[in-house]
């Protein structure tokens, strides 16, 4: 139990059919910012509760902190329990809070700049930005090298089937175009969920290993997968 109460949640509405019509002058002058749509009133919406689910955490290396989110929002709480302070909120949609292993920064999935990409904060929640800048191929699942120099995650590429396909790829901190891991299995069988060996000398992921080239339902946990 969380015992936490947070900040109030926002949520953007456009009301009516012509909200979607935008003059093509102001399109060319300006940015699509995903925290301020343009012609969509905010309403705010009250958020209180303490307990989530389909929530990622993270503790910190001095084991005072964990940080997690919960409906797109990223919080710290400390591991006494407590009320949850938000570091990363907004309309924006952030997940996947992780820190850095000397503690200074955490690492999460944000659409922010309109597609999720891989950004970092303090550990305090300030000055946040992205190490990744992919506007296609998107980025999820972030991961620390034990210098806490380098990030690896998981690149998706859309097929026939909603989850996609993954490969690994690795970023410095400070950006870049990042270098490729693993090659896609094929367009079907995903692969992802990387994380460092404390050394530092391997990756580890998951990967769908089933026969054949289509992705596999109802895979037997029991024989294996």
């Amino acid at each position: 139990m969380l015992n936490s109460k947070l900040t109030p949640l926002y949520i953007a509405l456009t009301l009516g059919m012509n909200t979607l019509a935008v003059n093509a002058t102001e399109t060319k002058e300006s940015t699509w910012n995903v925290n301020a749509p343009a012609n969509a009133p905010l309403v705010q919406v009250k958020v209180d509760v303490n307990e989530g689910t389909w929530m990622n955490l993270s503790v910190s290396p001095d084991g005072k902190h964990i940080v997690f989110d919960l409906l797109g929002d990223i919080y710290q709480i400390p591991v006494t329990g407590g009320e949850a302070k938000p570091l990363a909120q907004g309309i924006a949609w952030q997940m996947q809070p992780v820190y850095s292993p000397d503690g200074k920064h955490i690492a999460f999935t944000s659409d922010g700049d309109g597609g999720d990409n891989i950004w970092i904060m303090d550990a305090d929640g300030k000055n946040p930005g992205t190490v990744t800048q992919e506007t296609f191929r998107l980025l999820n699942s972030p991961a620390w090298s034990p210098d806490s120099q380098y990030l690896v995650a998981r690149k998706h590429f859309t097929a026939s089937r909603s989850l996609g396909a993954g490969e690994m790829w690795l970023y410095h901190v400070a950006g870049g175009e990042g270098v490729k891991l693993t090659e896609r299995p094929n367009d079907e069988k995903d692969l992802g969920e990387p994380a460092y060996s404390p050394d530092g000398r391997y990756i580890y992921f998951s990967q769908d290993d089933t026969p054949g080239k289509t992705f596999h339902y109802s895979k037997d946990s029991v024989n294996g997968i």
